[in-house]
């Protein structure tokens, strides 16, 4: 069940036929393409948070010309999802994985991100709000919770996940664009150090695939990543992408 986002209320809300609203008035529009933004002021830096269009664009370029498909088998196969399996993706950007995976609801602090994801994946509910700070869905609501290069938001996960549920954390391993960037930090142990009030470590692996791709291609993994590395030459290459996976479940 969706909660309320503003400050010091987080009571239920109810669907009506365009709009959600909670017992105390407070109520959020759905967009034309079926979203919600339940963003508040206080959660957000800027007037545009999270990825620019620009960087949300490419991702999805580089999603559709198949370059991430290895790494979304490799998600898929630890995970071994249910048809019944509800997902919450926290940082969802444009969709991707979660719209793939199966059925749940994607949460991401860009207002374009989500409106893409609702657009393609009309299978899943999807949320602006700012879920580093509070995921706006009553307890115990999720079977599997998504966090892929993003949240870590340990208090919250455990909060919306089920007793018997499991947190996938997809982080960048050292090897990720190696040819642009150099070998990485092998970021495993802090991570598992993050979760480790509410999550133990069950399941690890990494997961590697590599693409051939034209300058184009290269340019939207430039626009797509940290920015410093957004001023080096674009050429055609083979680029390496790599994700060590981290499955965990409830203390």
């Amino acid at each position: 069940m969706l909660l309320c986002a503003v400050r010091d209320c987080h009571k239920p809300l109810t669907r009506e036929e365009k709009r959600l609203v909670c017992p105390e008035g407070h109520s959020f529009d759905k967009a034309r393409s079926g979203y919600f933004n339940l963003l508040q002021p206080q959660d957000r830096r800027s007037r545009h948070p999270g990825d620019t269009a620009e960087a949300v664009m490419a991702r999805r370029r580089l999603h559709d010309r198949g370059v991430t498909a290895g790494l979304l088998a490799g998600i898929r196969e630890i995970l071994c999802i249910a048809s019944d399996d509800l997902i919450l993706d926290a940082g969802c950007g444009e969709g991707f994985y979660l719209g793939s995976l199966g059925r749940g609801a994607g949460v991401d602090i860009s207002a374009g991100a989500i409106d893409l994801a609702a657009r393609r994946y009309p299978q899943c509910d999807w949320i602006v709000a700012n879920a580093d700070r509070f995921i706006p869905y009553s307890d115990a609501s999720f079977s599997v919770v998504l966090s892929i290069t993003g949240r870590m938001n340990g208090a919250e996960f455990r909060r919306v996940l089920r007793p018997d549920g499991k947190l996938l954390a997809a982080i960048a391993a050292p090897d990720d664009l190696i040819e642009l960037r150099g070998t990485g930090r092998d970021r495993i142990e802090r991570t598992v150090e993050a979760f480790s009030g509410q999550f133990r470590l069950v399941k690890q692996e990494r997961v590697t695939t590599a693409a051939e791709l034209d300058a184009e291609a290269v340019q939207d993994v430039l626009t797509s990543v940290y920015r410093p590395l957004r001023a080096q030459p674009v050429d055609a290459m083979r680029l390496t992408f790599s994700l060590d996976l981290l499955l965990l479940e409830a203390r």
